[in-house]
């Protein structure tokens, strides 16, 4: 077991995200940043799908309560075992009693902590992810314990690597939504030339952008969403759906982000500057 000692700011469990159920109004869930975690899953020899804890902003205080081995990775959160810095995409031998803790966010937005074969928590539609009232909770509360199996004997093919850091990247490579058509000139050129500010409005459903573009006055139904779809109000401001967002909505889907777009994004915090490139 895992004692949640403090549970940081938003501290959840997720693993690769729920799927088959958007047709009743279920959203994906899942890791924000889905190529940090396939880093740290690699080193500990998991499943792609191995469920890891989400920590944003503000990490937790955390006791181990058996052996395991762990790995951190996606945001530079200042991290240490019992008070000695450690590092990201590396393994380390946990024993009993052992207690993880954060101090200064130094880079990006939101790290990972996975272990030797994943969290055990609760399976909720074929998936471990968070997300309030599929499951219980939408994030972990003092005193929280988060279960995984006990592990003595585990020997790494590879104990670290060196990880080129996307943190610093600021370009997001996107496609053409269904309505991208819909856009006239100068609306693409507000899109595609300008840099954007991540507002403080963004959490796991969506990411608001400060700067608008032209206002429209495009009348549509409501239409499928995905994670990374961008769609624009009548006020000319960009939201970007992430991936506890929205299964339908009513706003033009103008483009959409590429996977490691999101991941990119899932790594900014309010105050961050981004700019979009089309693919």
């Amino acid at each position: 077991m895992l004692k949640v000692l403090k549970a940081g700011f938003y501290t959840t469990v997720q693993d690769s995200g729920r799927f088959h159920y958007r047709n009743k109004g279920v959203p994906v869930s899942g890791v924000m940043d889905e190529m940090s975690v396939f880093k740290i899953n690699s080193l500990l020899e998991n499943k792609e799908s191995a469920a890891v804890l989400e920590i944003t902003m503000t990490g937790p205080t955390l006791i181990f309560e058996e052996e395991t081995y762990m790995a951190l990775g996606g945001a530079k959160m200042s991290a240490t075992i019992n008070n000695l810095p450690i590092q990201n995409y590396k393994v380390y031998e946990i024993n009993v009693g052992d207690i993880l803790s954060f101090g200064r966010l130094e880079k990006g937005f939101r790290a990972y902590l996975g272990v030797k074969d994943g969290f055990t928590t609760k399976e909720v539609l074929g998936s471990k992810s968070f997300y309030k009232p599929i499951t219980k909770a939408n994030r972990l509360a003092d005193n929280d314990m988060v279960p995984f199996e006990v592990q003595k004997l585990f020997k790494p093919k590879i104990s670290e690597i060196k990880v080129s850091s996307f943190l610093d990247d600021s370009v997001l490579e996107v496609g053409k939504g269904p309505e991208f058509d819909l856009l006239n000139d100068k609306q693409l050129e507000g899109i595609f030339s300008k840099t954007f500010t991540v507002a403080h409005e963004n959490n796991r459903m969506a990411y608001q952008l400060t700067e608008t573009i032209e206002t429209h006055s495009i009348s549509m139904l409501t239409s499928a969403t995905i994670p990374g779809t961008v769609q624009l109000t009548p006020a000319g401001k960009l939201m970007v759906l992430m991936k506890d967002g929205q299964t339908t909505g009513g706003y033009p889907r103008v483009i959409q982000l590429t996977d490691k777009s999101i991941c990119i994004l899932a790594q900014k915090k309010g105050g961050d500057s981004i700019s979009f490139k089309l693919l």
